[in-house]
């Protein structure tokens, strides 16, 4: 519990996950809304993945070094996921909504059931920016105190 990475990841996750509930409870007024984007929803503002990773990456300079191997994997694994998150992912769950779109129109005119592929949720660039820059100072925050 004392481990600086630790505490960092943590804490950066946890509350940018508690952001982006928070910011869905303000919108729909439903706590169940907030228990599911606290547990497992994706996508929203701000990325929790971002936060996670850069706060690795941020707390692993400062306890490591910049020329340590540790913050050379986490730096590295923090730009993967992040590019996942607007690229990968983002593509994967615009896809989906557009293929329910037409399996549903499909289902409707042939009368056949229809059973709608997952729609994962991606981040767009502001929510990820938003994300490793709360991850950073997190991190920071951590490792000066």
């Amino acid at each position: 519990m004392e481990n600086p990475l630790f505490l960092s990841g943590v804490s950066s996750w946890f509350l940018a996950q508690l952001t982006k509930a928070l910011i869905v409870l303000l919108r729909v007024r439903q706590r169940r809304e907030f228990i599911a984007t606290m547990m497992w929803r994706t996508g929203g503002m701000p990325s929790s993945h971002s936060a996670l990773f850069s706060a690795l990456a941020t707390a692993a300079a400062f306890s490591e070094g910049f020329h340590s191997n540790l913050f050379v994997v986490t730096f590295f694994l923090a730009l993967t996921m992040m590019r996942d998150a607007l690229g990968v992912r983002r593509s994967t769950g615009l896809q989906a909504r557009v293929l329910n779109a037409l399996s549903r129109d499909l289902s409707e005119l042939s009368n056949h059931e229809f059973h709608p592929v997952k729609e994962v949720h991606g981040h767009t660039p502001l929510e990820v920016l938003t994300g490793a820059i709360l991850g950073i100072i997190i991190a920071s925050a951590v490792a000066i105190l």
